[in-house]
């Protein structure tokens, strides 16, 4: 899974997270990243980071860089 490595995640990218209370639900939560929580190079349940609507949680997937198309 991309989500498990912080060098795949970049500030103002496109991602889905899970948020910590949606576990149980399956429940994904798309925004952009604001801020990467995570200080370690990888972690098996995916890097967490807060999204630019204040929501955090660990990313599931990977979207492209909306400043890029990329």
């Amino acid at each position: 899974m991309e989500g498990e490595f912080r060098d795949n995640i970049k500030i103002g990218s496109l991602v889905k997270v899970m948020q910590k209370t949606d576990q149980k639900t399956g429940i994904i939560t798309e925004g952009i990243v604001k801020e990467i929580l995570t200080n370690s190079k990888s972690h098996p349940h995916g890097i967490k980071v807060r999204l630019e609507n204040g929501i955090i949680g660990r990313v599931k997937e990977l979207g492209y860089d909306p400043k890029t198309n990329n």
